[in-house]
């Protein structure tokens, strides 16, 4: 008999989970039930799905009784308290947040690029950040054929990596700033980050600060992407490091990635094809035709978009690339939801 799956969406009316149950709606993934979980003030709202009607209920520890698995999007407070809770009761838990990404018993998972390290899972799969998502897949068919020395990028991320209230915020700010109000005076409660001391107006901005600031002064989401890409790639040796930028686009991450190879025998024409092949990634790159990844055109799509691929001007093995991707989608819902896809595939799902 074919296996079927209760599953269960942790942060169901946030920005991601909206994004987790349509991607469950169109998923391989053999769905018995579908169950919603949010804070109690949410419970009671309904939505659809298939066809049907759903009613969130208020996440307890009891919610996971007979959930195989389940999909968190609730803040990483939520995930410290509650994942246990559902990996005692027998469900597998693929967390969104950053909470349990470098836990050492927890596989950090890009399904096109280490599954096999889904066979280490304990009942907790971290889902990556999700500018390190795009910019693994992008970089791992390269690493694969030539090694990597070297990766820099600046991210030039969307609002809707920070919720709905900062997509919200900044429709607010960029009306108010059209019809006439000066810029120091746009209402700003959200970004930069909701835990730092100021916040700063995004409409019409760009604000080189995700998260608070950390070692070294950069900041947790620079962190994120330089020890996740080792992580996932297991390879300490290679040399990353990050800008993240906060830009005024709603959804649609994009990145200016520059990487030096360690191999001879690379050429752009060769990477271009590697890229071409490469599972969850999509060329996009004929400068004369102006053809580039942008993030308009990355919204409500899965793959993950490279052009612009060029050699560097002085160094041999040195290229850059134009990386985009919706953030809400492989940045988040989808990866979460190929990795349930591929814990079934690969009979690890524990029911």
């Amino acid at each position: 008999m074919k296996k079927m799956y209760n599953v269960a969406v942790v942060g169901a009316t946030g920005a991601v989970g909206t994004k987790m149950i349509e991607m469950l709606a169109e998923t391989s993934l053999p769905i018995n039930q579908v169950k919603l979980l949010a804070s109690k003030r949410s419970a009671g709202k309904e939505v659809t799905f298939k066809g049907q009607t759903l009613v969130i209920e208020e996440l307890i520890p009891d919610s996971f009784t007979d959930v195989d698995i389940a999909l968190f999007s609730a803040g990483g407070t939520i995930s410290k308290q509650f994942a246990p809770e559902a990996v005692k009761r027998g469900a597998v838990v693929v967390d969104n947040t950053s909470h349990y990404r470098m836990n050492a018993d927890v596989p950090l998972v890009v399904p096109e690029v280490n599954p096999e390290a889904l066979k280490r899972h304990k009942g907790i799969i971290a889902n990556p950040n999700c500018s390190t998502i795009q910019m693994i897949v992008a970089l791992e068919p390269i690493r694969q054929a030539y090694g990597l020395d070297r990766v820099i990028v600046s991210t030039y991320q969307a609002v809707s990596g920070a919720g709905i209230n900062a997509m919200d915020e900044l429709k607010s700010q960029a009306t108010a700033y059209i019809n006439g109000t000066p810029a120091d005076q746009l209402t700003a409660t959200i970004l930069p980050c909701g835990g730092d001391k100021k916040h700063y107006p995004i409409a019409f901005n760009a604000l080189p600060q995700i998260d608070v600031f950390a070692d070294a002064d950069y900041t947790y989401e620079e962190w994120k992407m330089i020890n996740e890409t080792k992580k996932i790639m297991e390879d300490d040796s290679i040399k990353v490091v990050a800008t993240c930028v906060r830009i005024p686009v709603l959804s649609g991450h994009s990145e200016s990635i520059y990487i030096e190879v360690k191999e001879e025998g690379s050429n752009v024409a060769k990477i271009k094809e590697l890229i071409a092949k490469a599972p969850g990634a999509v060329l996009q790159d004929d400068p004369s035709q102006q053809l580039y990844p942008q993030a308009l055109t990355s919204i409500d799509r899965k793959e993950t978009f490279v052009g612009r691929i060029r050699q560097d001007i002085d160094i041999d093995k040195g290229y850059h690339m134009w990386v985009v991707s919706d953030n809400l989608l492989k940045g988040a819902a989808w990866n979460s939801v190929q990795i349930a896809e591929t814990l079934h595939e690969m009979d690890l799902v524990r029911v």
